[in-house]
Formats: C-alpha cells, sequence, structure tokens
C-alpha cells in the first residue's frame, strides 16, 4: 500500500501517519511544499522511533510524486467522493492519496481520479471531515483487514516469541500480568470513589 500525503501541513499528523505506515506495512510519500521541517519535534515526537521502519519519499510537487508510484490503482480520499472507501476494491498495493488538513486535494489533483476513485468516509450531517491521521488510519486498516492482514504478528506469535525470548510465563501469559493485576487492584480500593 502506498500512502500520499498532498501539502501536509500539521507535523502530529505526519508523525502519527509515520507510525501508521509502519505498522502495516504501507510506503508514504509526501508532497511538497509540506507544512513543517521533517525536523520538528512534533514530527519526531509522534513518529517516536518509527522513523527508520518506515519507507518515506518526499517529492517536490504532485507530478514528479504521480510518474514515482506503481503502476496501480489509485483513490484519491476526499469530502467530494462519489462513493465510500468501504465501497471501493482497494488492492494491497494500491495507492491512498490524502490532500492537506485544511482544504483537502487541490482541484488540479483530484481532476486527475475520475468519479469511481473518488473515495469519501462517511459521517454524520453537519460534520465537514475528520483528522487527516484518523482518515488514513481509518481506510488503511480496513485495507489492510481486506486482505487477511497480510505480513501482520497475531497475539499468539506474540506471546510464543515472547516465551522463546524468556520474556513471558507461558501459563499467565507474561511474568509481569500478576503485579500489574496487583497495582490495578491498589489502585481502584484506595481511588474507588472516583469512579463511583
Amino acid at each position: 500500500m502506498h500512502i500520499v500525503l498532498v501539502h501536509p501541513e500539521i507535523a502530529g499528523n505526519t508523525g502519527n501517519i509515520i507510525r501508521l505506515c509502519a505498522n502495516v506495512g504501507a510506503s508514504l510519500h509526501l508532497v511538497d511544499p509540506i507544512g513543517f521541517s521533517l525536523a520538528d519535534r512534533l514530527l519526531q515526537r509522534a513518529g517516536l522511533d518509527y522513523h527508520d521502519l518506515t519507507d518515506v519519499h518526499r517529492h517536490p510537487d504532485w507530478a514528479t510524486c504521480r510518474d514515482a508510484l506503481p503502476p496501480v490503482s489509485r483513490w484519491a480520499l476526499t469530502s467530494r467522493g462519489t462513493r465510500t472507501y468501504a465501497e471501493a476494491p482497494i488492492g494491497p498495493t494500491d495507492v491512498l492519496v490524502y490532500g492537506c488538513e485544511s482544504v483537502g486535494l487541490p482541484d488540479a489533483v483530484l481532476a486527475e481520479f475520475s468519479a469511481a476513485h473518488r473515495l469519501a468516509i462517511p459521517m454524520r450531517p453537519n460534520n465537514r471531515s475528520l483528522n487527516l491521521a484518523n482518515s488514513v488510519a481509518l481506510v488503511a486498516y480496513d485495507v489492510w483487514r481486506r486482505h487477511d492482514y497480510d505480513g501482520a504478528v497475531n497475539a499468539s506469535n506474540v506471546e510464543e516469541a515472547a516465551y522463546r525470548e524468556g520474556r513471558a510465563d507461558r501459563t499467565h501469559g507474561g511474568a509481569d500480568h500478576d503485579q500489574q493485576d496487583a497495582r490495578r487492584n491498589d489502585f481502584t480500593a484506595a481511588d474507588g470513589e472516583l469512579f463511583q
């Protein structure tokens, strides 16, 4: 999967999307101009240590980005979509293109997508939009789910790996569970009136 952000403006959103891309195995493409420095502390904090795990490309403009993308289906995510993303047959290597936080995709970029490839995220009436990072996460995880979470590590694999490395007690699912339960019970007993 390829995720394209055309002129992203908010460092924290892009940092969260970097982390998302690492977790779903997507490549991220940033199209200039962007509204922050890649050294921005909010970008670094939101992306944590996922920058090295994510395939990030920066392009000087949409035309350069478009030409660098693989020859697969491309989908524009826009409030001006003609159908929902759930109705579209998005493939695991397809391209998802998002606009900036304040105005969405530029008209010139959107014009390159047929009506069938302009997708919307359903919302309640009188709502203008979702946060960019939330929108990307919602669609990316749904596409990944449709393709059986290809490449994912599931819970049983995580527990088995932890056991083999000596980090987990097989009978309790983890050596720290009893201590966590004791701390949770102490907190609840001491401060229970806060939750009543």
